[in-house]
């Protein structure tokens, strides 16, 4: 069976850019070359292209991981700041029900 292409919005594509330009930014002013960053990620040095042109096919996991060894902040500056953000979702999330249904039509019982 053929994969078929995702077709992705004009604003994704140009926060991928942005992100992928903020992690190649980050690896230069670390002085690493992308055969040393790919080997700290654990990928290939094709790969770590891939994220540093923005492609939508690479890793979320894999942009993280980068931005995390070159120090680019993830939804706060440090582990504690992630873990506030998360409790306080799940706080949010546990107000909400489990299970979202579709409306249901009003039954007419007047007869």
């Amino acid at each position: 069976m053929p994969k078929t292409s995702r077709i992705y919005s004009n604003h994704t594509l140009q926060a991928l850019k942005v992100f992928a330009s903020q992690i190649k930014l980050a690896r230069k002013n670390h002085r690493w070359s992308e055969e040393e960053l790919a080997e700290r990620a654990g990928t290939s040095r094709s790969t770590l292209r891939r994220v540093e042109k923005g492609e939508p096919s690479a890793e979320i996991g894999l942009y993280f991981e980068i931005a995390t060894l070159l120090g680019i902040p993830l939804f706060g500056e440090d582990s504690k700041s992630l873990r506030t953000v998360q409790k306080n979702l799940d706080m949010e999330l546990a107000l909400l029900p489990k299970r979202i249904d579709k409306e249901s039509k009003e039954v007419f019982d007047e007869f």
